[in-house]
């Protein structure tokens, strides 16, 4: 059978109107022949009534707490509801269809409550259910452990619950359905001339995702990448195309397109802070080792890392600061910090080699008088840090300089 796999987001079920269009593209799929495997998230946002972060403010808004493993079960209620509200529409309009948990549809998770990872998929009751249903509705965000108890997969669960499933189904698409059309070249509330993509590699909106694009979770994208299903992101609200993320052989007629640009998009993470340890102003031996993993084993993120034979250069998110300062203090190492910065990130596949990209780049900023911080690169991006206030220049301008809004 042709299995195609949708994703809707709580946006896209939180409105009657929401809903009416949700019923439109599933009904359109189903007059392709397809049968249909769709994956559905909570609704709303939070202040919504089965949002995520409104379930979870039932308990910590008293001032109350409840044990990770309850929590779990307590959050997936939202997708619960969801899948069954959509289940009633569709029963409504002729359209058949059935419910499957997470746990139900064969996903298997680590213990790892809040953000379980996805150990195997078992979808064999999912394709006995699409023999005898138009649709199979699946509640994003969850699955069970091997003990049976239920689990979440963290922000951005949904999409990843939906590539996996397209994965394990051989699914000839997996559409993710958004508030937006599709993947654009900058964020459009910061670049007003950001352009809508067609097409981006999986390399490059992981990238993109990883480097603050929140339009579809990087651990989503990597499944997908792993492989080789395609993806679409589009918008609920539209009957465009959207956005195709695929290997760059799979564009076909813009094979051309994809070989002649350097620059896909510009994103960026903002609110981290800058720490340097010299090591010539301190006696630690190992200065760098001692330093990563202390902050390892305190939870703390660090990014954008340079090491050097006199010291460490690395980012951490604002939030972070007062933890990583009471690290290093422990360990007697004095640091230089420098909060309220943002990382602006120049994404590509067609980066690589290609001579001028980094003097654009310096040329960009250095005409609106934006110093760089630090700099480090990839195969497909360049990051530079800049202080938080030069950010959104520093984003307008490299659009410019790239011509993305053409």
């Amino acid at each position: 059978m042709r299995i195609l796999v949708q994703k809707f987001g709580g946006t896209s079920l939180s409105t009657k109107e929401a809903r009416e269009h949700v019923i439109t593209h599933i009904r359109r799929e189903l007059d392709q022949g397809y049968r249909l495997v769709v994956v559905v998230s909570a609704m709303g946002r939070k202040g919504d009534p089965y949002a995520t972060d409104t379930l979870l403010g039932l308990i910590t808004e008293g001032g109350g707490s409840l044990a990770s493993r309850e929590q779990d079960l307590l959050l997936s209620c939202g997708e619960v509801i969801s899948a069954t509200m959509l289940s009633s529409l569709l029963q409504q309009r002729s359209i058949t269809s059935t419910v499957l948990t997470g746990a139900q549809a064969g996903f298997v998770t680590d213990s790892h409550y809040g953000n379980a990872r996805i150990l195997d998929i078992h979808p064999v009751r999912v394709i006995e259910e699409l023999e005898r249903h138009d649709v199979v509705i699946v509640t994003g965000f969850q699955g069970h452990n091997q003990e049976g108890d239920v689990t979440t997969l963290g922000r951005g669960g949904s999409d990843t619950s939906a590539t996996a499933l397209g994965a394990a189904l051989h699914a000839e698409m997996v559409d993710i359905y958004t508030d937006v059309n599709g993947i654009l070249t900058a964020d459009p509330r910061i670049v007003e001339d950001a352009k809508p993509l067609e097409y981006v590699s999986y390399a490059e909106i992981c990238n993109m995702a990883h480097q603050g694009a929140k339009v579809i979770h990087p651990r989503a994208v990597e499944i997908a990448m792993q492989s080789g299903v395609p993806v679409r992101v589009r918008s609920t609200f539209s009957e465009s195309e959207g956005t195709l993320v695929a290997n760059p052989e799979g564009f076909k007629d813009v094979q051309t397109g994809v070989m002649d640009r350097y620059v896909t998009g510009i994103a960026y993470v903002g609110n981290v802070t800058q720490i340097k340890v010299d090591a010539s102003d301190n006696s630690l031996d190992n200065l760098q080792l001692q330093v990563f993993k202390a902050m390892a084993a305190n939870d703390i993120s660090v990014d954008f890392i340079n090491v050097t034979p006199t010291g460490a250069v690395y980012t951490i998110f604002d939030n972070d600061l007062n933890k990583a300062e009471s690290v290093l203090s422990s360990l007697g190492l004095k640091a230089s910090i420098l909060s309220g910065c943002a990382k602006v990130s120049v994404i590509g596949g067609g980066i690589n080699g290609v001579p001028g990209i980094m003097a654009k780049i310096v040329e960009a900023l250095a005409e609106n008088k934006i110093q760089i911080l630090q700099s480090a690169d990839s195969n497909t991006t360049i990051w530079v840090l800049v202080n938080k206030e030069d950010m959104v220049q520093a984003l307008r301008a490299l659009h410019a300089k790239f011509e993305l809004g053409r």
